[in-house]
């Protein structure tokens, strides 16, 4: 007697389900080395950075570029190096966020990036200053590696500038990270963002223009010695951004905070990073 070869419904149901069960184990893994694999190319983006920057003080009896307050685009990174990079321009952007913020410049569409979009493109009808219409990137620059023009830089003394790569403790000191504007000058009493996105976009209190949950609380940067690392978001507050900065301040172990400071800050997202 001729039988048929098949499944039964319940047969069909119970392996839909071992596939459904099996997915939801292997999707977090997945998403997991996803990000990981992001944060690599971030960090391989950040090492050429490093070159760039080490190529230009090479040809600039090794100082950094000159920078001046507003009025034109003097001495910004991406107009001072663009015959280092123009050939790889993709490199201005992080894996995590490489979609532009406003990629067609439209008014009047926010430019400004965050924690998953690059900024830019810079819109003409918002090119104050002299902002070069049409960069983007998700990486920033501290401002207090150039050489300053003139007694202070936004508000910020020539005396407390780097200038140069050649400085004692650079490994301390950052120069490119990940970040949701093309520069911050972060003072040592900046406070911490207020929640996860929190964007406080004057040129003071700039150290939320770095501290974004990018790489899984951690940021990319490349220091003033050229070597690349994670950043936890709270070990920004202990590096050596300016000469004058304190990393003995409120924000860190050393300068008293504790556990319960950074839950009762704000909404206390960020009492689940590693303390510093």
């Amino acid at each position: 007697m001729f039988r048929r070869k098949g499944f039964t419904l319940i047969e069909l149901l119970v392996v839909i389900a071992i596939i459904a069960l099996l997915m939801a184990i292997l999707m977090p893994a997945l998403q997991l080395v996803k990000r990981q694999a992001r944060g690599v190319v971030c960090q391989a983006n950040l090492k050429q950075w490093g070159t760039i920057f080490a190529l230009y003080t090479d040809d600039n009896n090794g100082q950094f570029p000159e920078r001046k307050s507003g009025g034109d685009a003097y001495g910004r990174w991406m107009d001072s190096m663009r015959e280092y990079y123009i050939t790889t321009e993709d490199i201005r952007c992080c894996p995590v966020a490489s979609k532009i913020a406003n990629p067609d410049m439209t008014q009047p569409i926010d430019w400004w990036g965050n924690r998953d979009l690059a900024w830019g493109k810079v819109p003409g009808w918002d090119a104050g200053g002299q902002r070069t219409i049409g960069y983007y990137g998700s990486y920033g620059v501290n401002g207090f590696i150039y050489v300053p023009v003139g007694s202070d830089v936004y508000g910020k003394a020539a005396n407390r500038f780097w200038r140069t790569a050649n400085v004692k403790g650079g490994s301390e000191i950052p120069m490119f990270l990940d970040c949701y504007f093309w520069c911050g000058w972060p003072d040592d009493d900046d406070t911490p963002p207020e929640y996860d996105g929190h964007q406080k976009r004057p040129d003071a209190d700039a150290m939320n223009r770095f501290c974004l949950n990018r790489h899984s609380g951690t940021v990319n940067a490349v220091f003033i010695d050229y070597h690349v690392q994670s950043v936890g978001l709270k070990q920004l507050w202990t590096l050596r951004w300016s000469k004058d900065f304190n990393p003995v301040n409120p924000w860190t172990k050393a300068g008293g905070v504790r556990p319960e400071d950074w839950a009762n800050y704000g909404t206390g997202w960020m009492a689940k990073f590693k303390d510093y």
